[in-house]
């Protein structure tokens, strides 16, 4: 099968968050079975020209009231071979950002920016002779290609060629004015044909929804979860609309990254047979964060986009966040990695002045991540929703008992802890209150320091789970193969 990517982020050439790392991991499966996948993206300021190879022939696209040319580039995924392509148009990618700035945290342009991606995907196809059966394109930045595939591409060498749409996280939508459409490069009577209208704007992920053949997210929960009022933004009558074509598929990890019997930033490896040297790691931890080194004290790790969706007022918030009174009470430490908004950040380090066993890092550390992840005994997730979460998987397979809330990827791949038979890889909470997040805590405490035989089962049980990108990429070529059949009326049984 050959499929296209259509991405505003992959790695390791440009990230924000989870969507990058799943774009390259569900490439590289892909190809590693068999099928032919290529990613197309933007290049951005930050991505170095002179490490990429040029095409010769521009391309001319149709985004915005008069045709553009733009340039393409090509690169290879590391330790693999599958190819990226690069639309390289430095009015709209040459800057700072992806999608805005700190000054200026949504481009104005992004209507255009987006555009220039998405019709140059077809342009891209069109100039190397390779035309996709399926083009899956991902979050609101994309979500011109399956508008311009259903209602002005599908036809000609893209006769027989489906669309999918991931929604990674239905909080961005990609809201603009009106006066923004031109922008798209469409005609105006798909302003209402395609589904971009809402309120007097148009949202761009509205008009995927509407027109793609298969629409994807990346949890079971989650599918469910954006089909009601409390999880839709607005769109859950939309996708209950369209809930026959929705599907819920599973992120996998990255295991050749994460894996800690052969990560390479870790001082020490270990495995679910041997858990010893986890210890060493956990010193290391407390030693880098200045936290006091006891092996006896549970450490609790937290690494977070310091954002409204991570649940981070119900943790941090001043006189109504629950850490303060956690760490005031029970005997844990803290280690913290995380940026974000400010007053979080800034009511973080005045917790740091306070309390000794709190620290953290503000910004990113990619090393810091792996160790806190190895270090900590317990891994705290609290999100207001979580379409699939990547780290309570990172957790689980490094011996760290997730404690989150119970919705979406973290709702399908962490198990409730059961003290009876101390089963479960995990403890969960339902209601995201300051309470709830420190009677869990407590209770994660309480099972540390009187229930160590369950502590370590459930540190083996979540370090066996198998959290790779095989079972996902299966259930993905099912999604394929639908899309096909909807949109083309292509039987590709004999794909499977």
């Amino acid at each position: 099968m050959k499929i296209l990517m259509v991405t505003s982020e992959t790695v390791p050439f440009a990230k924000t968050g989870g969507l990058a790392d799943a774009v390259s991991a569900l490439a590289i499966t892909l190809k590693k079975q068999g099928h032919d996948v290529r990613i197309v993206m933007p290049r951005y300021y930050k991505i170095d020209r002179s490490k990429l190879q040029p095409i010769d022939a521009p391309l001319a696209v149709a985004a915005g009231t008069v045709e553009t040319w733009v340039k393409v580039y090509q690169s290879t995924l590391p330790k693999s071979e599958v190819p990226v392509y690069f639309i390289d148009h430095e009015q709209a990618y040459g800057r700072d950002g992806i999608y805005g700035t700190k000054t200026e945290t949504d481009f104005h342009d992004n209507p255009y920016r987006s555009a220039i991606l998405c019709h140059g995907a077809f342009q891209l196809c069109r100039l190397l002779g390779w035309y996709p059966d399926i083009m899956h394109a991902h979050d609101w930045f994309c979500a011109l290609v399956p508008v311009l595939l259903k209602h002005v591409c599908r036809n000609g060498y893209f006769a027989h060629t489906a669309s999918v749409f991931t929604i990674h996280n239905l909080g961005y939508q990609g809201w603009y004015p009106k006066d923004s459409y031109p922008a798209l490069g469409l005609d105006w009577n798909l302003y209402y044909g395609a589904g971009f209208e809402r309120n007097g704007s148009i949202n761009l992920l509205q008009a995927a929804i509407s027109c793609a053949d298969m629409i994807t997210t990346v949890s079971p929960t989650y599918a469910g979860e954006m089909q009601t009022p409390e999880g839709g933004f607005g769109l859950d009558g939309l996708l209950r609309v369209r809930t026959d074509v929705v599907r819920g598929v599973l992120n996998g990890c990255d295991l050749n990254t994460w894996n800690p019997k052969t990560d390479k930033l870790l001082p020490a490896n270990y495995d679910s047979h041997n858990l010893k040297n986890k210890a060493i790691c956990k010193e290391a931890l407390q030693k880098k964060m200045g936290l006091p080194v006891n092996p006896n004290v549970p450490v609790i790790g937290i690494i977070t986009r310091l954002a409204d969706q991570k649940g981070i007022a119900e943790v941090f918030a001043p006189n109504y966040g629950s850490i303060y009174n956690i760490c005031s009470t029970m005997n844990v430490q803290f280690a913290i990695l995380g940026s974000g908004e400010r007053w979080c950040e800034d009511e973080i380090n005045a917790l740091q002045s306070k309390l000794p066993n709190l620290r953290a890092y503000i910004g990113y550390d990619e090393s810091l991540s792996h160790l806190i992840e190895a270090g900590s005994d317990f891994f705290l997730m609290p999100s207001k929703y979580e379409p699939c979460g990547l780290n309570q998987m990172y957790s689980m397979l490094y011996g760290t008992l997730p404690i989150v809330r119970r919705t979406g990827g973290l709702a399908d791949t962490v198990e409730q802890y059961n003290e009876f038979s101390g089963d479960g890889t995990g403890f969960l909470f339902d209601n995201l209150t300051p309470g709830a997040i420190y009677d869990t805590v407590g209770w994660a405490t309480f099972a540390y320091y009187n229930k160590k035989a369950d502590i370590k089962k459930m540190q083996i049980r979540g370090m066996e789970k198998d959290f790779s990108w095989d079972l996902s990429v299966n259930n993905y070529l099912y999604v394929y193969s639908e899309a096909l059949m909807r949109g083309c009326g292509v039987d590709t049984n004999s794909w499977r």
